[in-house]
C-alpha cells in the first residue's frame, strides 16, 4: 500500500505501558433500539448489530515485556440520546489496532477495551479514544476524573463530529473538564501533521456515505458533513501546565469511520482510509506518545 513505506524507524522506540489486565467488566451491556447488546472482552465475539470484524486475526505480543503495549481504549460515556460512544465499533478499533500492529514496530494489543469514567480503570489506559462527543452528558465529579487523569499523564482523543451545532452542544461538556483551560488551534505545520506521514495539509476524513453519495453523484443524506460550517477540519488541543498535549479535538473529521469502513470500496479505502484516517491515527499516536 501507498504512504506506509514513510514509516519512520524510530516508532520502534515507542513503549507505552498499558495493562493486558482487564480492569473492566468482561461482559458489559447496555440497550440498543430496545433491546439489550452485550460487549465482550474480545471485540470480534460482538453480536450486537452488523459486524465484519470477526476474521480479524490474533497476534502475540512480547512475551518479555507483555504489558509493553498500545491498547485502544474507547470511553464509555453517559449520554443525551441513542449509544453514540459506540459509534464505529468495534472495526474501528480492531481494524486501527490491527493496521498498527502490521505496518509498524509498536506493540499493539490485538484487545481493545471500553472504559468506564473511573479513575481504577483509566489508570491502565493512557491512550483513550471518544466518538461523537457531543452526545456526552457526564457529572461534575466525572469531569474531574477525566481532568485528573489527563493531567496526570493520560490522553484523549476526541472524534467524529461535525459543524457548530454539534461544538455547542460539546462546549459545555468542555467546561466542565476544564473550566479554567482552554484551548489551541494546531496550524498546518505543527509536527503532529509531519512526524510520522508528511501529510500536505490537515486532513478531513468523511463517513463512507458522504464519500459515496459525493462519487455518485447522488443526494447526499448525511445533513452533519453537508453544513457549510464543517466545510473544513478543525483540530484544537489542550495542554498541561507543562506544554504537554492531553486533549485532542477533531472537529469536521470521523477517523473512526476511515477505519471501520476500510473495506466499504476499494477506491473508499485508497482516497479516505489510506491517505487520510490511518495516516492521521498513527501520527496522533506517535506524537502524543512521545511527548
Amino acid at each position: 500500500m501507498r504512504y506506509w513505506k514513510w514509516l519512520l524507524p524510530c516508532l520502534v522506540l515507542l513503549v507505552m505501558r498499558s495493562s493486558l489486565s482487564q480492569v473492566a467488566p468482561e461482559i458489559r451491556r447496555g440497550v440498543y433500539k430496545g433491546r439489550e447488546v452485550q460487549f465482550p472482552h474480545d471485540a470480534r465475539q460482538f453480536r450486537g448489530w452488523r459486524h465484519y470484524g470477526r476474521n480479524l486475526p490474533v497476534w502475540k505480543v512480547s512475551e518479555e515485556l507483555p504489558k509493553d503495549v498500545f491498547t485502544f481504549a474507547r470511553l464509555c460515556y453517559p449520554f443525551r440520546r441513542g449509544l453514540r460512544w459506540t459509534a464505529d465499533y468495534p472495526e474501528a478499533e480492531l481494524n486501527f489496532s490491527w493496521r498498527l500492529h502490521q505496518l509498524t514496530s509498536v506493540q499493539v494489543n490485538p484487545f481493545p477495551v471500553i472504559i468506564d469514567i473511573d479513575a481504577g480503570q483509566l489508570r491502565h489506559h493512557p491512550f483513550l479514544y471518544v466518538s461523537e462527543p457531543s452526545n456526552m452528558d457526564i457529572s461534575d465529579e466525572q469531569a474531574r476524573v477525566l481532568r485528573e487523569y489527563m493531567l496526570n499523564g493520560g490522553f484523549i482523543l476526541m472524534d467524529d463530529f461535525w459543524g457548530g451545532e454539534e461544538w455547542q452542544a460539546f462546549v459545555a461538556t468542555f467546561k466542565q473538564i476544564w473550566p479554567d483551560r482552554g484551548f489551541t488551534e494546531l496550524k498546518p505545520d505543527h509536527p503532529l501533521f509531519h512526524c510520522v506521514f508528511d501529510l500536505p495539509a490537515p486532513p478531513q476524513v468523511h463517513s463512507n456515505v458522504y464519500w459515496s453519495h459525493k462519487h455518485k453523484g447522488t443526494r447526499n443524506t448525511t445533513s452533519n458533513e453537508i453544513r457549510p460550517d464543517a466545510a473544513q477540519p478543525v483540530f484544537r488541543a489542550v495542554h498541561d501546565d507543562r506544554g504537554r498535549m492531553v486533549m485532542l479535538i477533531c472537529l469536521n473529521n470521523d477517523m473512526g469511520d476511515g477505519w471501520e469502513q476500510e473495506s466499504f470500496d476499494t477506491d473508499y479505502f485508497r482516497e479516505v482510509s489510506e491517505k487520510h484516517a490511518y495516516p492521521l491515527g498513527i501520527n496522533i499516536v506517535f506524537y502524543v506518545l512521545t511527548h
